[in-house]
């Protein structure tokens, strides 16, 4: 009863609209009344969920995000794709994806991306005569690279989900590879789609502008050197490596690209603490939800289910990655890896596969979820930049779709995929 008065609660919250932070603070709590434990723990639990110093580093990934989205770096990095990739058949599609791969490695959002990408590249692949669906299908499929590709606040968030127990900078290793990977997959279902209805190439612009575009994108592309790199080279902590990115971030669109002004500067600002706000306030109430799913064993339950159904590791991962692709499609991603990883790592656990692994696979899953309705933030946001009906845009998405269930399944069933980086570079 307890833990069907959790799950129920916590699900009729969300059918009727409540925010989820406040739908997982409020169904924790009344299992602890309804288990008679007192309601201090309850507190200490949400309060305990973000009393990790670990965290710092989200805000500062956050607003370095933010100062990048309205300092102008998007807009170098889309020329630098564009002078590199452009000249191939359907150019503007894969200068979308390899575009999102810079920028998401960057920003570590995939809303970002959506946001700084889409309002550029869109209405210029519309104007070279690409279909408005086309446009907003790679660029909110591409977008979820912000999630893989290092630095990403959502592998911070797994870390902590996961018990602390998983270095961050593993984490950022063992991503580079599924997230290029991913685009790479994305970037040949652009070329097919392209191929298929007849889009041309753009001219490629010769090999001076291709070098003046990559020097111009270099101080935005040098921001995640400083962050990713001082924390796998041991220079920074993950909060220090994020706090000085930003600074760093702030100095290049304020005094180099000179795209920054007062009112820009204060968006950026109240954008992050709004993120930041609602991120926070997320894992502080998921911290008491997940003590309470501890409390009624629903992790070793989700075991014994999985394998009473069967004891084939192959089925049982491919269950794994159903459920999640279907509850990333109706749930925040940040409440589902908080929610999801203490019940479902230890099943993958058992079978053998490496946190970091499972993390990958998670990350993929949930991004996917991102792109699909009825709760896409990112399908939504895209249609959005794209001025087009959210129903057009699903009715030619599934190539995009393919491209990353295919990336899906090569991370799920080759271990090297995301462990290789990190065994040769994280020792």
């Amino acid at each position: 009863m307890g833990l069907f008065l959790l799950l129920g609660l916590f699900a009729f919250c969300v059918v009727v609209g409540t925010p989820v932070a406040f739908a997982l603070g409020i169904s924790a709590i009344a299992a602890f009344w309804f288990e008679g434990l007192p309601l201090m723990i309850g507190f200490q639990r949400i309060v305990s969920g973000i009393n990790v110093f670990s965290l710092m580093a989200i805000p500062f990934f956050i607003f370095a995000g933010e100062l990048m989205f309205h300092g102008g770096i998007a807009i170098r990095l889309v020329r630098f794709a564009s002078a590199a990739v452009g000249a191939v058949r359907g150019g503007l599609g894969i200068v979308n994806v390899f575009s999102s791969m810079l920028f998401g490695g960057i920003s570590g959002s995939a809303v970002a991306d959506i946001s700084a990408l889409g309002s550029i590249l869109v209405p210029v692949m519309k104007e070279k005569g690409y279909d408005a669906d086309y446009a907003v299908n790679v660029t909110v499929t591409s977008s979820i690279a912000g999630i893989i590709i290092p630095p990403s606040h959502n592998m911070i968030i797994f870390a902590i989900a996961a018990g602390g127990g998983i270095s961050i900078s593993k984490l950022f290793l063992a991503g580079v590879v599924p997230g290029v990977l991913m685009c790479l997959c994305l970037a040949v279902a652009a070329y097919v789609v392209a191929v298929r209805r007849g889009y041309r190439a753009e001219k490629f612009p010769g090999w001076t502008v291709l070098g003046l575009s990559f020097v111009g994108a270099i101080p935005g592309l040098f921001t995640a050197v400083i962050i990713v790199g001082g924390v796998l080279s041991g220079v920074f902590t993950v909060t220090e490596s994020g706090a000085f990115g930003t600074i760093y971030a702030f100095v290049v669109t304020l005094l180099v690209y000179r795209s920054i002004n007062w009112e820009t500067f204060k968006v950026a600002v109240r954008q992050s603490v709004r993120t930041t706000a609602m991120v926070m306030i997320l894992i502080a109430c998921a911290g008491a939800f997940a003590y309470m799913l501890t409390f009624y064993r629903v992790p070793d339950k989700t075991v014994a289910l999985l394998t009473g159904i069967t004891d084939d590791p192959i089925m049982i991962l491919l269950m794994i990655n159903a459920v999640l692709l279907i509850l990333g499609m109706i749930m925040d991603m940040a409440a589902l890896i908080l929610i999801c990883t203490p019940i479902f790592l230890p099943v993958a656990s058992n079978l053998g596969m490496d946190p970091l692994q499972f993390g990958m696979m998670l990350m993929v899953n949930l991004g996917l979820g991102l792109c699909t309705p009825p709760v896409g933030a990112c399908l939504f946001v895209g249609c959005a930049v794209g001025k087009l009906p959210i129903e057009k845009a699903v009715r030619t998405i599934w190539p995009f779709y393919l491209a990353i269930l295919v990336a899906l399944m090569m991370i799920t069933f080759v271990p090297a995929i995301s462990l290789t980086l990190p065994r040769l570079l994280g020792a």
